[in-house]
């Protein structure tokens, strides 16, 4: 080989070496807790005859791998418990229960911000909608059960609504999962919060016309949300009025993860990341096995012949 051809060939391995390096440090700064360090040891600086060194793409893989197994555990390590008294809100899942019972094609499109992407979390294969294809595939192994990711991080209702037809309409999907809301609370006027009852009701007649369920997902219980105590508090009722207005499913996800925080007395820093605003991995996982868990229970009961359980809180997980 000439000395040209091996430059190149140096030169094209350190680059691949550099982008791997590069998607580790970006998962592993996303989400601390279940990741690890990467660091050079001392037994790494001075391999001994029989442990060769190993190359830093090789070490850099396996690190990633390591990442992914602890947060494959994640609720073995801190189990996610049932909440308490947490207030119903009527709705129903039938369209879905009753294609997934009867063995149909199920689409299903997970609509909204950055907890929808998924920010925060050590893998791409931990974002909410992966974790509840996977809970949802275990449960109906024969079934064909797709879920579309229509994340788009930062966006408030007004944006969303601007792509509502290309990004769910689109898809004719059976069942949205609308989370929405927090990126207003944030950053939005008292006028702002009060403008998305309209916008809101506007995408669930869309929906409903075509026969399609319907979850809410109201903001995340975080630093970030409840220094905007009078937004906050705003918001989540309103999206509890218009669930009720419409007779659709709300996951009051503000009111679980107040209740981990005041009543389990667990720190943010154990299901919220450094920032204050985005979940980490349990969180995502716990509440994913939430919704996984009411839309199993709605198949048992279409499958019994009994009506969909009457909210997404029928069924806790264990």
């Amino acid at each position: 080989m000439s000395k040209t051809s091996r430059a190149a060939l140096v030169a094209m391995v350190s680059l691949a070496a550099i982008g791997v390096v590069a998607l580790a440090v970006r998962w592993n700064s996303a989400a601390p807790i279940a990741s690890p360090i990467l660091k050079i040891s001392s037994e790494d600086a001075a391999p001994t005859s029989d442990a060769p060194k190993k190359s830093l793409t090789t070490k850099t893989i396996e690190a990633v791998k390591s990442a992914a197994s602890q947060a494959g555990d994640i609720l073995t390590r801190v189990p996610c418990l049932p909440a308490k008294g947490i207030a119903q809100s009527a709705g129903t899942l039938p369209r879905v229960a009753k294609r997934i019972a009867a063995g149909d094609p199920v689409t299903i499109v997970a609509f909204g911000s950055s907890t929808t992407v998924g920010y925060g979390v050590s893998s791409p294969a931990y974002t909410y909608p992966n974790r509840l294809a996977d809970q949802l595939r275990r449960k109906f192994p024969t079934a064909d059960i797709s879920i579309i990711n229509r994340g788009m991080g930062g966006q408030d209702t007004p944006e969303m609504m601007k792509r509502f037809n290309s990004a769910v309409l689109s898809d004719d999907p059976d069942l949205v999962i609308w989370q929405l809301g927090t990126n207003t609370v944030i950053r939005g006027t008292e006028s702002e919060v009060a403008a998305t009852k309209a916008l809101v009701e506007d995408g669930i007649a869309q929906l409903q016309a075509r026969g399609i369920d319907v979850v809410l997902i109201d903001p995340q219980y975080v630093p970030a949300v409840t220094a905007k105590e009078e937004n906050a508090s705003t918001m989540v009722k309103l999206l509890a009025s218009v669930a009720k207005l419409k007779n659709v499913a709300l996951f009051p996800r503000f009111e679980i993860m107040k209740e981990w925080h005041e009543k389990d007395k667990m720190p943010f820093d154990s299901f919220v990341i450094g920032d204050g605003l985005h979940m980490n991995d349990w969180g995502y996982a716990c509440f994913a096995q939430l919704l996984g868990d009411t839309i199993i229970k709605s198949v048992g009961q279409v499958q019994a012949g009994v009506n969909p359980p009457s909210n997404v809180m029928t069924l806790r997980p264990m």
